[in-house]
């Protein structure tokens, strides 16, 4: 039992293959065999034991190590002691009060509007629901997103292009993509849209290259995820499937092990560069591996990682290499048509990439709920349909996680793209990039105080600061309607460029400047105690890791609370 859980806590060591080595040792000193196959045997346990201990060593670094040796034993000890009859209701107290006011900031609402917690008796006219919606949007401000002070987020290209796929939703609100008998245009259009974006993208029409259109990034990388795992099994037998990906690949690699039962390994970055340390990749591949990741660019920090050493490690060891193009979209596909010669080689101009994620719904300025996998040839997507040739419902087959599919959306997807072609997305590419780097060059030269992270080509920007606390920082531009990304380990913000951004520029590098030297001169006042700073505080700290878990949960549980529940 104490082997099964030491292997456990590892998690990938084969603890059979360690107990069978120890039971036979036992038995060679029962029966009193000849020596030298007791020294045999315990010397091979001993290497086995000393392999796995330069596994983990050699793939996270002793720094690495201990982290990660004290997250998993002080945090269970300080998330068991919280509940414990000591501390509990202190802690349920002021888990409540934070929910409350985490309740508050989100529960937004009007006595003006009315509240619908049931069906109402009868039906409301045309006319009164487009009040209720006109008064909704008055009354319930959201955040200045069309004046480009938010993050990502809202992907905008224009209001001709939103009335464009309002009036494409119109023709196409009820179609089906599950039904393409039914729906034949809406079948055709999304045949396009996946091989306009395979052309984007390079992919091999000799090799079979292929894809599908999803609901969006997280969906794509789920499926990446599936079809590698299948892949493996079905191929190669592999039941232990692990991945190994960044530390900055996006949290749905994490969902997709969480969902799909694989083992996701975390590979650290290089100090300088921030791109996946390649030396720790191959020190984490074994002979459960089903596939390598790399991002371009990540999501915290904006940096595309090494794809082509990458693709080195996928073709020595036979592994399939996805690359997480989600962010990136159309603004690194068209970065070199644009006139960008500093990017590095990262599509399937890479021989070993096997699969790209592609959301349309960012900078395609596609309807939100629009992504696309792509994969290098048929068998690899095969892997990730769903089929069932025995359901006395009649033959059913899926290429994605979802059954019915809003039609609408692949349309306007369609209409958008081809209503901006090639030379719309490289002019918004040319905008946007240099807007970016505009960012970058500012922050570089003015304001000494915080300090980019690596070197973001594209549209993600991202700092963090020794002198002064960024996610306070976070909370002084949230006070003046700009909203940044609060990033952790390390504390840093990010501000994902969009077309909304341009404008807007020289108004945010010089509020920036401006509260980075007020934060400077009272360095020693205390930060905030609500909002960013105080949350990242507390999920910084191992101590209250489970507190962070039971506030996350609550936040999520708040998004379907009704007036009447609060």
């Amino acid at each position: 039992m104490i082997l099964y859980g030491i292997c456990d806590w590892f998690g990938s060591i084969d603890y059979n293959d360690l107990a069978n080595i120890c039971n036979r040792c036992w038995h060679e000193l029962q029966g009193n065999r000849e020596h030298w196959a007791v020294i045999a045997l315990t010397s091979i346990v001993l290497y086995k034991i000393l392999a796995w201990v330069w596994y983990y060593v050699g793939g996270f670094g002793w720094l690495e190590c201990f982290r990660m040796v004290r997250n998993q034993t002080l945090g269970p000890m300080f998330r068991t002691l919280s509940s414990s009859f000591l501390l509990r209701d202190k802690v349920d107290k002021e888990v409540e009060k934070s929910l409350a006011s985490l309740e508050k900031s989100l529960m937004k609402d009007d006595d003006r509007l009315t509240q619908f917690a049931e069906l109402p008796a009868d039906g409301w006219s045309d006319q009164d629901v487009l009040n209720e919606l006109d008064l909704s949007q008055n009354v319930l401000a959201h955040s200045d997103w069309e004046g480009g002070k938010v993050s990502g987020a809202v992907y905008h290209g224009g209001q001709d292009l939103i009335r464009l796929q309002s009036q494409a939703f119109e023709k196409y609100c009820v179609a089906n993509q599950l039904h393409p008998d039914v729906f034949p245009a809406v079948r055709k259009m999304e045949s396009e849209v996946v091989s306009m974006v395979m052309k984007m993208f390079n992919a091999p029409e000799s090799d079979g290259a292929c894809g599908t259109t999803t609901s969006g990034g997280t969906e794509s990388l789920l499926l990446a995820c599936l079809s590698a795992k299948m892949y493996g099994l079905r191929k190669k037998g592999i039941r232990k499937p692990e991945i190994i990906a960044p530390t900055t690949a996006h949290a749905a690699f994490d969902k997709a092990a969480y969902y799909f039962g694989i083992t996701l390994r975390h590979a650290p970055l290089d100090a300088k560069t921030l791109k996946v340390d390649l030396t720790r990749v191959r020190r984490l591949i074994n002979k459960n591996t089903i596939l390598l990741v790399g991002s371009a660019p990540n999501f915290p920090h904006g940096i595309i990682d090494d794809i082509e050493g990458l693709g080195m490690l996928a073709q020595k060891y036979s592994i399939p290499l996805h690359v997480d193009c989600c962010l990136g979209s159309f603004v690194i596909a068209h970065m070199e048509k644009a006139g960008f010669k500093d990017l590095p080689p990262f599509d399937f101009r890479v021989p070993q990439v096997t699969s790209i994620s592609c959301d349309t719904h960012k900078y395609g300025f596609a309807p939100k709920g629009s992504s696309i996998i792509l994969y290098r040839n048929r068998e690899l997507r095969m892997h990730q349909y769903f089929l069932s040739s025995d359901w006395v419902g009649g033959l059913y087959g899926s290429p994605t996680l979802a059954g019915s599919r809003p039609g609408a959306l692949v349309v306007g997807c369609w209409a958008t793209m081809v209503r901006m072609g090639e030379r719309g997305y490289v002019d918004s590419c040319r905008e946007i990039v240099h807007t970016a780097r505009r960012l970058k060059n500012f922050i570089h030269d003015n304001i000494p105080e915080l300090q980019i992270l690596g070197d973001p080509l594209c549209s993600v920007v991202s700092f963090t600061s020794d002198k002064i606390n960024v996610h306070e920082l976070s909370d002084r531009l949230a006070q003046q309607g700009w909203h940044f990304s609060a990033l952790q380990n390390p504390p840093a913000l990010h501000l994902a460029v969009t077309w909304l951004t341009r404008p807007v520029m020289s108004e945010l590098t010089q509020t920036l400047q401006s509260l980075v030297k007020e934060l400077s001169a009272n360095s020693d006042q205390k930060p905030s105690s609500n909002g960013t700073s105080a949350l990242y505080g507390v999920a910084g700290s191992v101590q209250t890791k489970g507190v962070v878990d039971r506030l996350l949960v609550g936040f999520l549980d708040t998004l379907y609370k009704t007036k009447h529940e609060f």
